[in-house]
């Protein structure tokens, strides 16, 4: 047996196949993503959570708790919950219940860009109760994928670009890990949303043009009406082909 004593979010882990482990709980979203990006790929892990954290890595769609760490963590494995454990299990008991949680990779990983795939996503449930039309309709947003594929056009790679092309890499994991802040307490939907959908009267031709591509995507998949809080992983995997074929990227 070999013992490491460091930072675990620091320190380079070694091989291992199994992972059982108590954690602090302010390390749960970063330390499950770095697990997740280890190679070669383990073959299971049993942790304990923050209940709150543990209900969303395991929420599906409709649930309350679903949001982009559920689509994630999902997208790279197989989540399921084993047990509650109550805080009066502990002595002296903590503020809050925990759970216990078992993360099993997918094997292989699917084909996508994890880049794309977190772009996407990322915009999606920035308001997962709002419709996906209405979404896509903000300004910060049609600016963002215009300008990306404006980008694609000028190299000449938008008509060459289809889903499967890329594939998921321990680099493109990585990704997540390195910018999640903490996706387990993302924000309230009642925020007051500063994106402003643009009008009409609002947009040049040109960005008028952009803007009905957009929506042209989103009603080819019967997604416009849609809302992120109700969509699987094969709804998000199906938009992003239609976005990906059409030359609309997200990264």
């Amino acid at each position: 047996m070999q013992v490491i004593q460091g930072d675990v979010l620091k320190c380079d882990l070694p091989y291992f196949d199994i992972c059982v482990a108590n954690i602090p709980y302010q390390i749960s979203s970063p330390l499950t993503f770095k697990l997740l990006s280890h190679r070669p790929i383990f073959r299971c892990a049993v942790i304990m959570f923050q209940r709150e954290f543990a209900m969303r890595l395991v929420a599906q769609p409709g649930d309350t708790l679903y949001c982009r760490l559920s689509v994630n963590v999902q997208l790279l494995s197989r989540v399921s919950h084993l047990l509650k454990v109550g805080r009066n299990n502990f002595r002296p008991p903590p503020k809050v219940d925990s759970s216990v949680v078992r993360i099993e990779p997918r094997k292989p990983l699917p084909p996508v860009s994890f880049k794309e795939w977190d772009g996407l996503v990322r915009i999606c449930f920035n308001r997962k109760n709002k419709t996906l039309g209405s979404l896509f309709k903000q300004k910060r947003v049609l600016e963002l994928l215009e300008k990306n594929y404006k980008t694609m056009q000028s190299l000449q790679l938008a008509q060459e670009s289809e889903m499967g092309e890329e594939k998921m890499s321990p680099d493109d994991v990585a990704v997540l890990a390195n910018m999640v802040e903490d996706l387990s307490m993302e924000m309230s939907d009642e925020k007051e949303d500063d994106d402003m959908e643009m009008d009409d009267a609002d947009v040049a031709d040109g960005r008028a043009s952009f803007r009905e591509k957009i929506m042209g995507i989103l009603q080819q998949g019967d997604f416009a009406e849609k809302r992120s809080s109700k969509l699987s992983q094969v709804d998000f995997l199906y938009l992003l082909s239609l976005f990906n074929k059409a030359g609309i990227h997200f990264s």
